[in-house]
């Protein structure tokens, strides 16, 4: 058996040790709030029946309100895909309670991905040029600056009731693989920065030079002076859009950990669904390994947001749990 891919029954054997969890957030000694949660909580290989949700939740809201009694915090995956409606974000505030708190990863237009079309808001779909509107998928350099205006305006509208109610944690900009370090490319990251105003913006690199070399020191350079926090990674190593797992903290107000899992084999192949690209579940060791690093962070922060985004079945809901018993125990001691 294949220890970092045991299947869900191993890895809710090991989450029911921990049960029931202390959902708040952990301090250690001075430094920041250690909050700690998962990449979505509605996968398909989640919601399985006897993989994590006890059987009376079989609802959206159910789901919700059963999550978030174990874990302060979450990443919203979907507003990658489609733009987010203010409608969910009214229901994730009521549904979760006083003190939890949401990331939301940026729509892929917004950080130069590929959408598709169909995927668009009826009206902006209907805005599009006619020789946008019979593409399959687009890129936000393709749209009419009005509809990329527009993009931005919808998702930021779009997460307003969660900033009212102080459960906007920070918006994700992950960057693809071919985002490589130029002055093309740090004009686009301050016009992020820019346009999502006072909303906490964190910043995660898929492609290896820019953390690589001399250019790594400028990459943290470029970011302090912006005051945009940089997403530490636990990913696979050795691949063009592999970055060195490290702590590396650029603003004082915030700081992301985000574990992919390491499984190299299927990081860079097309094609594959995310839940295959992410199956991997980390064992105490290499949970511990980064436990230095986050006492580090820790002391430079005010937060510090761990995601688990090995997001196969129970894995990242069961690393998340094992990393806040670690912690919790490092606190005590």
């Amino acid at each position: 058996m294949n220890p970092h891919d045991p299947g869900p029954a191993a890895a809710r054997a090991r989450a029911d040790a921990l049960l029931p969890a202390d959902p708040r957030p952990i301090r250690l000694g001075d430094g920041a709030t250690i909050s700690i949660g998962t990449a979505g909580w509605t996968d398909a290989t989640l919601t399985t029946p006897g993989v994590f949700y006890p059987a009376h939740a079989t609802s959206a809201e159910d789901r919700l309100r059963y999550y978030a009694e174990l874990f302060p915090l979450v990443e919203v995956d979907s507003s990658y895909y489609a733009l987010p409606s203010r409608r969910s974000a009214e229901l994730w505030v009521e549904r979760t309670p006083a003190g939890f708190t949401i990331n939301l990863k940026a729509n892929a237009l917004m950080t130069g991905q590929p959408s598709e079309v169909s995927r668009l808001p009826k009206d902006l779909r209907e805005a599009l040029p006619t020789a946008l509107s019979g593409r399959a998928r687009i890129y936000g350099k393709d749209l009419p600056a009005e509809l990329y205006d527009a993009v931005w305006e919808r998702f930021r509208q779009a997460l307003e009731p969660l900033h009212a109610a102080g459960k906007l944690g920070v918006v994700l900009l992950q960057y693809p693989r071919w985002f490589v370090p130029s002055r093309e490319s740090a004009a686009e990251l301050v016009d992020a920065r820019r346009r999502l105003g006072e909303f906490d913006a964190a910043v995660e690199f898929r492609n290896h030079r820019w953390l690589t070399g001399r250019v790594r020191a400028r990459t943290l350079e470029f970011l302090r002076e912006h005051d945009l926090p940089h997403v530490m990674v636990d990913g696979p190593q050795g691949l063009e859009s592999s970055v060195p797992r490290e702590a590396a903290v650029t603003s004082p107000r915030l700081a992301v950990l985000r574990w992919h899992g390491r499984r190299a084999e299927t990081w860079e192949i097309p094609n594959v669904s995310v839940a295959e690209r992410f199956r991997y579940l980390y064992d105490r060791e290499e949970l511990s390994e980064w436990l230095p690093g986050i006492i580090e962070a820790a002391r430079e922060v005010k937060r510090l947001h761990v995601i688990h985004n090995n997001c196969y079945a129970n894995y990242g809901t069961t690393n998340a749990l094992e990393l806040m018993a670690l912690l919790r125990d490092r606190a005590a001691g």
